[in-house]
């Protein structure tokens, strides 16, 4: 019977009331010490569980919360997280954090895993927006928040940044300094950022009546090798892209890796923007232009969210923040023509 046994098993073993487990349980007071001590010796034997007994009786919250990310090496991650402890310490909880390494099936797992520990909501970036597979919180009335990706298959609290104005913005500055020809490392098209950021790029492109070029269009998938491959496949054409956009932090890093093993000279042949700040923005020379997201806010924002679902049993409407994010030009991102060279004949703007 050891891990499996339930409240009544203990209770039959101490011979006593399932209300006097329950109150040891749960540290209530009002039980006689031996017979305080019968129940012991009885979980002890049965190998019972005591987040399960909380569970089961559900009659008080566990103060613990999980936190399911995609890639714990993502800098954006930690720094939200960082966030979501701060303000969880604040009410009393503690949180525990799990990465997925972008597999759906992990991700299950884990929810699993927290559902056994009786955590009293999740904070998740899913590798899987069609969202299916959250249905066992959502059955087990575990309330939940999605941050930087959305879900499709549940109206779920939701934190983003504003991915589309970022690269719109990031792509127009590079424009108004005279750059036609800008690639793009882009994110996987089945998550929000990859997909939205895609969307800021053409979109900035078509307002200034410059043509998407396939040629300048890499698809990447977050990681930091993929950036590293896309400045070679870059670098390697005849017509090479005078301004590279990268549409997050990993990749940047392989990016620019790639860049200085080339000796494709960044901030003169090569203009450069990219999506976060990394710690290595502002450690290489030049330094590097990027679009910084309020990392923190993120994840104070989305604890708040799940602290007020926790403690509000009723019916209340989903709610989404779109955070906006802000554009930091360093010398990564320079001029490609001589200053009051360019007519600008060929911008709509």
């Amino acid at each position: 019977m050891e891990g499996k046994a339930n409240i009544q098993d203990v209770a039959r073993r101490a011979n006593v009331s399932i209300a006097t487990v329950s109150r040891v349980i749960n540290n209530q007071g009002g039980v006689r010490k031996v017979t305080e001590e019968k129940i012991l010796k009885a979980i002890q034997e049965l190998g019972y569980i005591r987040n399960a007994a909380a569970r089961t009786m559900k009659s008080k919250d566990t103060k613990t919360i999980g936190v399911i990310v995609p890639d714990i090496s993502n800098p954006f991650f930690p720094l939200v997280m960082a966030g979501i402890e701060q303000k969880a310490r604040e009410k009393g909880y503690f949180a525990i954090l799990s990465s997925t390494n972008e597999s759906p099936v992990v991700e299950e797992e884990i929810l699993k895993n927290f559902i056994e520990r009786g955590v009293d909501g999740v904070i998740i970036t899913t590798a899987n927006e069609n969202g299916d597979h959250l249905k066992q919180l959502h059955e087990q009335g575990i309330p939940m928040v999605a941050v930087d990706r959305s879900i499709q298959s549940y109206d779920v609290d939701t934190v983003l940044v504003d991915n589309v104005k970022g690269s719109y913005q990031a792509v127009q500055h590079m424009i108004l300094q005279g750059h036609e020809k800008i690639a793009i490392i882009c994110g996987p098209q089945n998550t929000t950022p990859g997909r939205e950021r895609f969307i800021g790029y053409k979109k900035a492109l078509e307002d200034y009546n410059l043509k998407l070029d396939e040629r300048y269009i890499f698809q990447g998938d977050f990681g930091e090798r993929s950036g590293y491959q896309a400045a070679h496949e870059f670098y390697s054409q005849n017509d090479r892209p005078t301004a590279i956009f990268s549409s997050n932090n990993l990749m940047t890093t392989g990016c620019v890796k790639a860049i200085g093993d080339l000796d494709w000279k960044l901030g003169e042949e090569i203009s450069f923007f990219g999506f976060d700040d990394v710690d290595i923005a502002t450690f290489l020379n030049p330094k590097l232009s990027v679009v910084s997201r309020p990392m923190n806010a993120v994840g104070e924002i989305a604890f708040q969210l799940l602290h007020e679902r926790i403690h509000f049993k009723g019916e209340m409407p989903k709610r989404e923040y779109n955070l906006s994010p802000e554009l930091i030009i360093r010398d990564s991102s320079r001029l490609r023509f001589p200053k009051g060279a360019h007519t600008g004949q060929s911008l709509k703007k």
